[in-house]
């Protein structure tokens, strides 16, 4: 038996194949990377993605188009430009459908988060977001169940990296930060003295000119003495009965005590 209306279905069988909506890799050749659009912009009309070639010219590139993604022929080195801002972050509203405990860890990825977005970081790598070690500790200080609902924050772009730093130091913190450069202070100003003292061990002292002077006159009055030493021994010697007295070349043998 045949199948009846074997041509129809055919022909629906490839309808249903045939989508408005373009593949994820057709938008990406046309548009390039960092454009948010909806695929079945790309047509009009339904057509089978996967067994056609896409013929597809690419539009003309602009900067809105392609954000941080540029297609140029030209390498340029990216400009190094240190941006600072202030802002003060909500937090309660992201980690309030979080558990308990994992509110305070999904408090600092909100933070990361929102950094990325409003510091132009395109391809959202939150390892390029640096947090401050006080910042940390503010956000930990009530626990891993109760952290902050807003906090205030600066952020330091330089290049691709970001540094937060905290705003609003509570009292706890402004104290220990003041604690921590006075002892900075300390070690500096002992590391200093430490080196000062090394160079000075290092150094010789110069000598001035009168002192070279005395110095050279010492060792000439020296030398003459020993010179003169040397001498009235060599008298005395020729001057002593039987003058100097010859020792034997080898040992005389002598007998053995019995």
């Amino acid at each position: 038996m045949g199948i009846k209306n074997k041509q129809k279905k055919e022909k629906l069988a490839k309808k249903a194949r045939q989508t408005k909506w373009a593949p994820v890799w057709a938008v990406l050749k046309k548009y390039g990377i960092g454009k948010k659009i909806h695929p079945s912009t790309m047509t009009k009309h339904r057509r089978s993605w996967r067994r056609t070639k896409l013929h597809i010219k690419p539009r003309r590139q602009k900067k809105s188009h392609f954000g941080w993604f540029k297609m140029s022929a030209k390498k340029t080195e990216p400009k190094t430009e240190k941006i600072e801002r202030e802002y003060i972050i909500p937090l309660k509203k992201k980690f309030k459908h979080a558990v308990r405990y994992k509110k305070t860890p999904k408090a600092i990825k909100t933070i990361k988060e929102f950094l990325a977005r409003h510091m132009k970081i395109y391809d959202r790598d939150l390892s390029k977001i640096k947090l401050d070690g006080y910042l940390n500790e503010a956000i930990w200080s009530r626990g891993i169940k109760n952290p902050p609902h807003k906090i205030k924050v600066k952020a330091v772009k330089e290049g691709d990296i970001v540094r937060v730093e905290l705003v609003d130091f509570p009292t706890k913190l402004k104290f220990k930060k003041l604690r921590l450069e006075k002892i900075e202070k300390a070690e500096e100003e002992v590391a200093k003295k430490k080196k000062k003292v090394v160079k000075e061990k290092e150094k010789p002292a110069e000598k001035t000119e009168e002192e070279k002077k005395e110095e050279k006159e010492k060792a000439k009055a020296g030398a003459e003495e020993s010179q003169k030493m040397e001498k009235a021994a060599a008298k005395k010697s020729k001057h002593q009965a039987g003058g100097k007295t010859k020792e034997p070349k080898r040992q005389i043998r002598k007998a053995l005590a019995k």
